[in-house]
C-alpha cells in the first residue's frame, strides 16, 4: 500500500475537550477509504483536520502531523490556501454559490488564474460538468442560477467545482446523507469512477454504504482509531471486539 497521507500521533481539540486522541494512521493513494463509527466518535473532525478545516472551528487546537506527500500540512511555512486547493471536501449538504452554474464551476479556476481564455474556461467547465454527469441536464441553463438545481444536482455542481481545481484528493463528510436514494446511487458511482485518479476519503454513518464504496477502512470510537486495514480483512474477520460489535449492530 502506497500512502498519500500519513497521521501521526494526532490530537484535537474544542476547548478543553479532546476530540481526537494519539492517531496514527495512513490512507493509501488513489483508494476509497471510509471512516466509520458511531455518531460523535470524531469521524468528521478527523476528516477536517486533513485540509486544515478544522482549525476555522474557534478555540480549537491540534497537535501532530499530517503528512500529504510526506510533507507535513500543518508545518509553518505551508501556504493553507494551497492545501485546500490540493484537498477538496463535499460536504454533508451542498452549499452552490449564489451565481449562476456555468459561474460555480468556473469560480475556483478564475481565482486561481488556471485558464488563459474563454474558450479554455467553457471548456474546462463543460469537461466537468460531464465528469459529474450533469453537462446533459444543464446545458441548455448553464446561465441560470445553481439554487434552481435539485438537490442532488446541487451535490454533483459542487463536486464538479471542486475538481475543476485538480485536487489531488476528495473528502466526503456523509455526502450522501441529505440525497435521495437515486441521487445517492449518482454520487457513490461518480467516487468509485473517481478513485482511479484521486485518493478519497469518505465519513459515512450507513454501514451498508462503507461496504459498497471502501477500499480500506478505518473505525474510530470515542475519539479513537481501534482499527484500520483493507475493507475485506475488517468487514470479514474485524481484530477488535467493539469493530464486532459495530458491524453487527449492537453499537
Amino acid at each position: 500500500m502506497e500512502a498519500h497521507i500519513q497521521v501521526r500521533n494526532l490530537n484535537a481539540f474544542y476547548g478543553k475537550t479532546q476530540s481526537l486522541k494519539d492517531i496514527n494512521i495512513e490512507i493509501p493513494r488513489r483508494q476509497i477509504t471510509v471512516i466509520m463509527g458511531p455518531s460523535g466518535c470524531g469521524k468528521t473532525t478527523l476528516l477536517k483536520t486533513f485540509n486544515r478545516f478544522l482549525e476555522l472551528v474557534d478555540d480549537t487546537k491540534i497537535t501532530g502531523e499530517v503528512l500529504v506527500d510526506g510533507r507535513n500540512i500543518y508545518d509553518r511555512d505551508v501556504d493553507v490556501t494551497e492545501v485546500r486547493k490540493c484537498i477538496g471536501l463535499l460536504a454533508q449538504r451542498p452549499y452552490p454559490l449564489p451565481m449562476s452554474i456555468y459561474e460555480n464551476v468556473a469560480y475556483g479556476m478564475h481565482i486561481h488564474r488556471m485558464k488563459n481564455s474563454r474558450d479554455e474556461y467553457r471548456k474546462a467547465v463543460r469537461h466537468y460538468l460531464e465528469v459529474t454527469g450533469l453537462y446533459e441536464e444543464v446545458k441548455h441553463r448553464l446561465m441560470t442560477p445553481a439554487t434552481s438545481l435539485s438537490i442532488g444536482q446541487q451535490q454533483r455542481l459542487c463536486l464538479a467545482r471542486g475538481l475543476a481545481v485538480e485536487p489531488e484528493i476528495i473528502l466526503g463528510d456523509e455526502p450522501t446523507s441529505a440525497l435521495d436514494p437515486i441521487s445517492s446511487q449518482h454520487i457513490e458511482r461518480l467516487l468509485l469512477d473517481l478513485k482511479q485518479d484521486y485518493t478519497i476519503v469518505v465519513v459515512t454513518h450507513t454501514l451498508r454504504q462503507a461496504k459498497r464504496l471502501a477500499d480500506y477502512v478505518i473505525y474510530m470510537y470515542m475519539g479513537e482509531v481501534l482499527e484500520s486495514g483493507p475493507a475485506r480483512e475488517v468487514f470479514n474477520n474485524p481484530r477488535h471486539e467493539r469493530t464486532r460489535a459495530y458491524l453487527e449492530g449492537q453499537i
